[in-house]
């Protein structure tokens, strides 16, 4: 990447949150070669930044007719896929399955990420037009709700129907006091 020979191309590119950035590439082919494998045809893209925000990057894609702008602009788009897995990871315990059967483990990976998406689902019914609040805290300012978000929205409107309603008819008489019930189903929501 620091070769003075490497022959660079600025490409303004549609970038993290949709907006345009320009950045410096350099393409070409390549061959993909493991013993006793066919080999694959590869472009290959070096990506930097001229401001020198992000580390210098190489990306590999298997269609050596998409130009390097489509390429980079599919490695961004990728990152919404990626927060999903995180999100998955973190809060459903995708990867963590400790099953003894391959077939138990092929089953629980798409039962959770199944149970991400009726998460978001019921959250998304329960904010309707709205929007879903993005819990703070002093040392991390969140621009943007997370999954934990969804999933404390979630509980705090399932677990007070579930647990401490005496009857369906009148749902302002709890076993507690409301205000205490509320700011107990807020801070278990984000423990649990």
């Amino acid at each position: 990447m620091t070769d003075p020979q490497t022959v660079w191309q600025q490409l303004t590119v549609r970038w993290y949150g949709g907006v345009e950035r320009t950045i410096e590439t350099a393409t070409g082919p390549a061959i993909w070669y493991h013993g006793g494998m066919p080999t694959v045809p590869l472009r290959w893209v070096l990506i930097r930044d001229p401001a020198g925000q992000f580390d210098p990057q190489a990306l590999l894609c298997t269609d050596q007719d998409v130009s390097a702008q489509q390429i980079v602009e599919w490695f961004v788009l990728r990152w919404q896929l990626e927060v999903t897995f995180h999100e998955a990871r973190t809060h459903l315990g995708v990867e963590t399955q400790r099953q003894w059967s391959h077939l138990a483990i092929a089953r629980t990976t798409p039962a959770l990420l199944g149970l991400f998406s009726l998460v978001t689902l019921a959250a998304r019914q329960q904010i309707g037009d709205g929007t879903l609040p993005a819990r703070q805290a002093a040392w991390y300012d969140k621009p943007v709700p997370t999954f934990a978000d969804t999933l404390a929205l979630v509980r705090q409107r399932l677990w007070p129907i579930a647990f401490f309603e005496m009857s369906l008819f009148e749902t302002d008489i709890v076993k507690i006091p409301r205000v205490l019930l509320e700011r107990l189903t807020n801070t278990l929501a984000y423990a649990a």
